[in-house]
């Protein structure tokens, strides 16, 4: 079940909506199932509708006519509450009694009408359609005093998973208030009007969220967001400090013309200027010397984001946010730099891991340094029409959001987890283009039988786990031809692969070959070691293979020496004296 929460200023007004049956054809049969003394008039029912809707709106604004009567200043702007309960399409239909039943559970829940209360607020619940009832209800108790009813909606939702268990219904997720805000129906309907396929507050939020990603400091992002086509105002303390933001579309104005401004937190909770400044300032301008120290940032960015489940598998759930934010800013940033054909799909998996990125739980960003890094570095570099790096990022992201969905899932984040499954949806059919056109070049320069099969050994030897499904992958000539190139290079194709497959699980991938041609060929990048160092690695490893597994017995004591002492000795004697 899902409830939705507003406030309104009139009574009468409310009810006319919900006894409406000439406007709303989706009103069907409105009538009472409960109220708060159970002797209400319904104007669903009563002979004289019109008679009976004025007595009910009477009744309902009882304690406001006596506030108002009294010149009581505490009578809230909005003294009128609404709530709508509406079950899922394939719940059973529920029973009038049973509807009655749940609107007493949430009007006591929420604060409305706590049971045993003679002075709770009156409330009526209405049922005009089969799925759902409404609640109205007046704020003021019978004391004249506000209703204690704040965060309602989060105990509404939580008394509605307990009706759910209780009555088997389907079970809905629900939220840990970490979303971002969803545009309003008249947001949605105007963009409707002006053909726009998303409201400006998604458009701009999608705009914040890329411009964050390349961003190294909160000035840089509040220069590159006025250039990004949105109007910017920075808001500040008497004192010079920026205090927040607000940003506007363009041709996005009111009535009077003025554009329609969005703060930051409104936009998302992490676009906050707050929550912007933890981030960034964590984060590392590129350099030309750091470019020139490291190697290619796709490698890094690949490296960092195969290292996420390691981190988020330990118990430190801040570091562990930490990384998953920084991952949805790599996402964010993907499509400034992917061939026009992937760009579709990588925004779609960023849309929707931006839900799986946040939770209750406040990341410590510094632990997120070198994905940070890796992904501005990236965004600065020329595009290229190179799938090769983009494919070998993606596979390892592929499995990323594979541990953090069950990172999620094991918390009980069950927004996030949905989120991470869409996204993972849109990552594979992402990946699948990128790696199409590599994967094919590779492919076409697969070597001859006998080093084919040179190679199939060596998989059996390095990885007998998996060497058979490796073998029988589609991959398995791509992963041949990379075999190759390593041992050109003058690395130790063993040796590469057994530290490619020692890095990750091949457990959760779709492709255990192509996983292992991109580790591979990164593995590649770094220097070929010198004869003398095959050597001394070949000596250790044979050392370690000799070495005795279980300790050996030991030898009998010997007496101690006895020889002549060394001038040392003499020496040390002399100075103990």
């Amino acid at each position: 079940m899902i409830a939705k929460i507003t406030r309104g200023k009139t009574v009468r007004r409310l009810l006319g909506y919900l006894y409406d049956t000439v406007h709303s054809k989706d009103h069907i049969d409105p009538h009472l199932v409960a109220s708060w003394d159970g002797f209400a008039p319904d104007p669903g029912r009563d002979t004289d509708p019109q008679a009976a809707m004025r007595q009910l709106a009477q009744a309902l604004e009882l304690r406001l006519n006596q506030a108002r009567r009294n010149d009581d200043r505490n009578i809230p702007d909005r003294p009128v509450w609404q709530c709508s309960i509406r079950a899922a399409p394939e719940d059973p239909i529920l029973t009038d009694e049973q509807w009655a039943a749940i609107a007493r559970r949430i009007v006591h829940a929420t604060g409305i009408a706590p049971d045993g209360d003679p002075d709770g607020c009156r409330w009526v619940a209405v049922r005009h359609a089969p799925d759902h009832i409404h609640i109205a209800a007046t704020t003021l108790r019978g004391d004249l005093r506000t209703a204690r009813h704040w965060n309602d909606y989060l105990r509404a939702d939580h008394e509605l998973e307990a009706v759910e268990s209780d009555y088997h219904l389907r079970t809905v997720i629900h939220g840990d208030r970490t979303a971002a805000k969803r545009p309003t129906r008249a947001e949605t309907e105007k963009a409707h009007r002006a053909g726009r396929a998303r409201t400006p507050r998604e458009q701009l939020r999608t705009i914040a969220r890329t411009v964050v990603a390349v961003s190294t400091s909160p000035e840089e992002y509040l220069h590159l967001l006025a250039g990004s086509g949105v109007h910017v105002e920075v808001i500040r303390y008497p004192s010079g400090d920026i205090r927040g933001y607000k940003v506007a579309l363009h041709g996005d104005t009111n009535a009077e013309g003025e554009p329609i401004w969005f703060s930051g937190s409104t936009l998302a909770p992490d676009l906050s200027y707050p929550q912007l400044l933890s981030r960034l300032a964590t984060t590392d301008a590129p350099t030309a010397t750091t470019s020139a120290r490291r190697s290619d940032p796709w490698h890094q960015a690949t490296a960092a984001t195969e290292r996420i489940p390691h981190h988020i598998a330990g118990t430190d759930d801040a570091t562990s946010q930490a990384h998953i934010a920084a991952f949805a800013e790599a996402l964010d940033a993907l499509p400034l730099r992917a061939p026009a054909n992937v760009r579709p799909q990588l925004r779609e998996a960023a849309l929707a891991f931006e839900r799986a990125s946040r939770s209750r739980i406040a990341a410590e960003h510094q632990h997120a340094r070198a994905l940070r890094g890796a992904i501005r570095a990236i965004a600065r570099q020329p595009a290229t029409g190179d799938c090769t790096g983009l494919a070998m990022f993606l596979d390892a992201a592929i499995l990323a959001v594979i541990a953090i969905q069950r990172w999620h899932s094991a918390r009980h984040h069950d927004q996030q987890v949905t989120a991470a499954h869409r996204a993972l949806v849109h990552l594979r059919a992402a990946y699948d283009h990128a790696a199409a056109t590599p994967l094919a070049t590779l492919t076409h320069r697969t070597p001859a039988q006998p080093v084919t099969d040179r190679h199939a050994h060596r998989i059996r030897e390095a990885i007998p786990a998996h060497a058979e499904q490796i073998l029988a992958d589609p991959a398995w000539p791509a992963l041949a031809t990379t075999l190759t190139d390593t041992e050109t290079a003058g690395h130790d194709p063993t040796r590469l692969l057994q530290l490619a497959a020692d890095q990750r699980a091949l457990t959760d991938a779709r492709s255990p070959a192509q996983v292992l041609t991109w580790r591979l060929q990164r593995l590649a990048q770094r220097p070929a070691p010198s004869p003398l160092a095959r050597i001394a690695m070949s000596r250790s490893t044979v050392a370690t293979r000799q070495a005795p597994s279980a300790p050996t017995e030991q030898p009998a004591a010997q007496p101690p020496h006895r020889g002549p002492a060394s001038v040392s000795d003499v020496n040390h004697g002399r100075r103990r004296r």
